[in-house]
């Protein structure tokens, strides 16, 4: 449901920075009002919460403007039209719908509204005047995910659980493959999809059949990768390479999840924050890489020793060094990679 004033998110979200200042725009009074729409939750261990905390995290370290934030939950395309223009009629600067299911939407939005900046991801595509889209170059954080697949199997089997095949997931799974075949490259590599961001049954059934066909380490992305995550915990012997740094944290997480990466969103709002404030309100596509901030890497305190020897560490800083150096052509192959010769 949507938190509908500045008084409400203050009483429901007190963790949160909120300008005072009533409904009046940025232009009024310098106020920079962000709206979020999420077919999620913002506790999801996922995608939907891994923007939710970027948007706080970025409103946190810019204290020297004034931010308002709201956030619509649960919103499928066919429902978020409304909610939408609510925000718009409220005086709202900036409307994230976060997700390409939400790029019909918000392409009809903004033609309606073109003084109202408008962001949806993950697309490459450069929008019209007031849109922005962004982009994970998640082959990175992939492949980050692959070298420790590749190095850690006992079996030479690992698999990866995929909600579909495009975007940015599309990206991090190629990258995966691509990191498993740089260490080991007679690894065999399950792969599957799900068809779908949020399905968690169908994940957790996706990874058992990965589980028993041998796969001792599994990776997935997306919200629905915590149903992989929940089988894999049920396995004796198999490990989790994760695509969010809370999967560290989760009960799952803290016995099976060797490593996780996660997209730091924050670089994206501060970039959009900025952006809008200066009068541009779209028509350009915000990349996240390890070059811009865009990613972090974290491993699993608990797990490290264990899983993570000091020559797969050097390896791991070596890669992540070697993609801030030269982030549009470390993996410029990744979409080379062929599922069907696997």
């Amino acid at each position: 449901m949507k938190k509908l004033t500045a008084l409400a998110l203050v009483l429901i979200l007190p963790f949160m920075l909120f300008a005072q200042g009533g409904s009046e725009s940025a232009a009024d009074d310098g106020t920079i009002r962000i709206a979020l729409i999420i077919e999620n939750t913002i506790d999801d261990k996922g995608w939907c919460q891994s923007m939710h905390d970027g948007i706080t995290q970025a409103i946190a370290e810019m204290p020297d403007k004034k931010i308002e934030y709201s956030y619509s939950e649960k919103m499928l395309p066919v429902d978020a039209g409304s909610i939408a223009r609510q925000y718009v009629a409220e005086g709202y600067d900036l409307i994230i719908a976060h997700g390409a299911q939400y790029k019909n939407l918000v392409l009809e939005m903004a033609e309606e509204y073109p003084d109202v900046s408008f962001a949806f991801g993950t697309s490459s595509e450069i929008g019209p005047a007031n849109v922005f889209t962004y982009m994970p170059e998640s082959e990175e954080t992939g492949y980050i995910n692959g070298l420790i697949a590749g190095t850690d199997t006992k079996v030479n089997i690992v698999g990866l659980v995929g909600p579909v095949d495009s975007g940015d997931a599309a990206r991090y799974n190629r990258g995966y493959v691509l990191g498993v075949q740089s260490v080991n490259p007679e690894a065999k590599i399950l792969v599957a999809h799900t068809g779908s961001f949020s399905d968690y049954v169908k994940s957790s059934e996706v990874a058992t059949s990965q589980l028993g066909n041998g796969a001792d380490i599994l990776t997935g992305s997306s919200q629905q990768a915590i149903g992989a995550l929940r089988a894999t915990a049920e396995s004796p012997v198999a490990m989790w390479v994760g695509q969010d740094l809370a999967q560290l944290t989760t009960e799952e997480g803290k016995a099976k999840c060797i490593a996780a990466s996660a997209y730091n969103y924050a670089a994206v709002v501060k970039e959009l924050v900025n952006k809008v404030e200066n009068g541009v309100l779209g028509g350009e596509c915000i990349p996240m890489n390890f070059a811009n901030g865009g990613f972090i890497f974290d491993y699993n305190p608990d797990l490290k020793a264990e899983w993570v020897s000091p020559e797969l560490e050097a390896l791991i800083n070596e890669t992540i060094e070697s993609f801030k150096a030269d982030p549009e052509g470390t993996l410029a192959d990744w979409a080379d990679v062929d599922y069907s010769t696997l």
